[in-house]
């Protein structure tokens, strides 16, 4: 079993295919998604739809980020939309045909399903930002979906778990790593990566908004040498 997160898609469609393609997930393999899938890149809809159907290859854990709540907001609560435009908004209507009236059903049950956060014994997962000094459930929405990580970094997380994170853009398109806490983000819709980290081996994979596969070259030697051990667990299954 292998377990990748991923950091903001942003609409970048082409990033997201390629890098599902490169990773080859099977049933048995979990791809936690940190939130923001659309808005601002170029093909929203086309990223869900990919989720959706990724969710029948492989163990899917979506969180929702806070574009995904106003999304939300706009089409359940009736929020004014205003916000939401003017922070990418208008690209995915544009991919809707123009019209949130025209988000399939199934997309909007996508939405539903989101997760506000997910830990497990050695890792929480969120969109934004933590309170280090209390539970994840127990902080407010403002953290979970909102706040960027400030300069100086948060303190550890109580639990002594691992927290990873998004929505704060990593100029640099390098993956923020710390022992206490990883962001994501490497800004693919701005000129950066689609990023994944395997969970295990902490090797990195990228994918800038185009499809086009970045590797340092030691994570390049651990890709290949995973995916010659799928290509021999196959040939033996076959056999």
């Amino acid at each position: 079993m292998s377990r990748y997160v991923i950091g903001d898609i942003h609409g970048c469609a082409k990033a997201l295919r390629s890098m599902i393609e490169v990773l080859s997930p099977t049933q048995n393999d979990e791809l936690i998604f940190l939130g923001d899938y659309i808005d601002r890149g170029p093909d929203s809809r086309d990223v869900v739809d990919q989720l959706i159907e990724l969710q029948s290859k492989c163990q899917v854990v979506a969180l929702r980020g806070n574009h995904e709540w106003m999304l939300q907001s706009v089409v359940a609560r009736g929020l004014d939309d205003a916000m939401w435009l003017r922070s990418g908004g208008k690209a995915t209507i544009t991919s809707y045909g123009g019209s949130i009236q025209k988000i399939p059903g199934d997309h909007l049950e996508f939405f539903d399903a989101l997760l506000p956060h997910h830990q497990t014994e050695r890792e929480i997962f969120v969109h934004a930002m933590y309170n280090p000094t209390c539970e994840v459930h127990e902080q407010d929405d403002e953290l979970t979906y909102w706040a960027h990580l400030p300069t100086q970094l948060p303190a550890p997380h109580c639990t002594g778990r691992r927290v990873f994170v998004g929505h704060t853009p990593q100029p640099s398109g390098e993956v923020l790593r710390h022992t206490h806490l990883v962001c994501m983000d490497t800004y693919c819709f701005g000129g950066g990566y689609l990023s994944a980290m395997d969970l295990e081996m902490e090797t990195i994979l990228q994918v800038d908004r185009h499809g086009h596969v970045r590797r340092v070259p030691v994570e390049r030697v651990m890709m290949l040498l995973r995916g010659c051990a799928s290509w021999f667990r196959k040939g033996e299954a076959d056999g």
